[in-house]
């Protein structure tokens, strides 16, 4: 295959990354790789989905895996999995020899290891630039579930209307459900049985890097997980806090301990990220060095900083994300050509281990099996995004009134970098805007 045929295929098939971010995975395809990688590292601690899948459909993964590096002429196929994933493994090594230059990467079972630039230092010892791509260092990065949606679109010309949900916490019977683009939030929660807290909240996403949803929300293509929280959860309760609070607690109690940047993923693997002295600069007012200000913008958001690191329960993370939002809208890009310095000594004795990340976090006792079920969840209305991914949102080419069925197209991908969006139920068109598409079931 020829790799814009390949680059076509996802495209018309509405294939995003489903584990971040949304990236038109078509637009990653280059010849330029020597190595693609497959991330199965579920870098938040809760979510399973990545492992259930790869667990259940590891020839059909690994068969498509292959096929994308015979395409893109890469020497090398790298899964990086969590050894403590023991079943999945176990499922990679039954056919693991029968398709060459696939090889398995064993990770420890410490955060953020799902960070496309932490997983590519631990798999190939490669450092990508600071604010730079995984292509500048040879490397190709895709989701278990974007290698899954590639294959059902090779093999069935399926494009993407189905979503895979982890619902965990408060929940009677966690669980992770396949269940159609554009259905909400509570008729995803509804599938794990009864909600065991009497004032929920849903965090939509990780615990570390997530943000609290409505029920109302609808699912797109990169949602991941909802964990139903009490409200009164220190992690709900972080993330309803005020930036500008924030900012006065850390003008009156930041001890200068430091351990944010000691601790901090990017900084360890030489990225000019120094979360310490952003600190210390913000809480004074001190703009007489503005690189703490500038580096903000080589700030991941994993969240070490503030969800583990800090004594104080401060709120680095939060502060650094305001920075970079403040830069990128007085139109301040961040710099061009840092080269990252030597990769810190004692990196390896400053990885955060889960186990002790979840009992910090209060989440120990949430860490319990959420059985996979692929029956579709059936809804009786979707409201379907037409911008669920990077870059330019689809164009929508029916209206309402219309009758459309599963998987036709309902939303054409824009010029520039877009894809395609499908229809994920059968019935009538009930309303096109500019933002969304509303279907009733028939």
């Amino acid at each position: 295959m020829e790799i814009k045929d390949l680059q076509k295929i996802m495209q018309d098939n509405g294939v995003v990354g489903a584990g971040g971010a949304g990236f038109p995975s078509y637009a990653k395809l280059t010849d330029k790789a020597d190595t693609i990688l497959l991330n199965c590292a579920e870098c938040e601690p809760l979510l399973k989905l990545h492992r259930q899948l790869l667990e259940k459909h590891a020839y059909e993964i690994m068969k498509t895996f292959h096929t994308v590096m015979e395409t893109v002429g890469a020497s090398q196929a790298i899964i990086g999995i969590k050894k403590s994933y023991v079943q999945t493994v176990k499922a990679l090594q039954q056919h693991i020899e029968e398709f060459p230059g696939l090889k398995l990467h064993l990770l420890d079972e410490v955060y953020p290891m799902g960070d496309e630039v932490v997983l590519i230092y631990e798999a190939t010892g490669r450092v990508c630039r600071p604010g730079g791509l995984p292509i500048e260092q040879g490397v190709i990065v895709f989701n278990v579930e974007t290698i899954y949606n590639v294959y059902q679109a090779m093999e069935s010309q399926k494009p993407v209307t189905e979503k895979y949900v982890s619902v965990v916490a408060e929940v009677e019977h966690p669980v992770t459900v396949k269940v159609p683009l554009g259905c909400t939030l509570d008729e995803v929660v509804a599938q794990a049985g009864n909600i065991t807290t009497k004032d929920p909240v849903y965090f939509v996403g990780g615990p570390m890097m997530g943000r609290i949803g409505n029920g109302a929300d609808p699912v797109t293509k990169t949602t991941n997980a909802v964990l139903v929280l009490p409200r009164d959860h220190q992690i709900v309760m972080k993330k309803q806090r005020t930036s500008a609070i924030d900012l006065k607690r850390a003008a009156s109690i930041c001890c200068q301990c430091n351990t944010c940047t000691d601790l901090c993923p990017r900084h360890n693997l030489g990225h000019p990220i120094d979360p310490a002295r952003f600190m210390r600069a913000a809480s004074a007012g001190d703009f007489r060095d503005v690189n703490p200000y500038i580096d903000s913008a080589f700030c991941s958001s994993c969240g070490v900083c503030e969800m583990y690191a800090c004594p104080q329960s401060l709120a680095p993370r939060t502060l650094l994300a305001d920075m970079k939002g403040g830069l990128r809208k007085a139109g301040i890009r961040p710099p061009q050509g840092v080269q990252p310095v030597p990769v810190q000594p004692s990196r390896e004795y400053r990885k955060v281990p889960e186990e002790r990340l979840m009992a910090r976090l209060g989440l120990t006792k949430y860490d319990k099996d959420a059985p996979m079920d692929e029956n579709v969840v059936p809804v009786s209305k979707v409201k379907i995004l037409l911008s669920q991914h990077i870059g330019a949102p689809a164009q929508a080419i029916v209206k309402t009134g219309d009758m459309v069925t599963k998987g036709q197209m309902i939303a054409q991908h824009a010029d520039g970098l877009s894809v395609s969006i499908h229809a994920s139920i059968s019935g009538k068109v009930t309303e096109v805007t500019d933002r969304h598409i509303i279907i009733a079931a028939k």
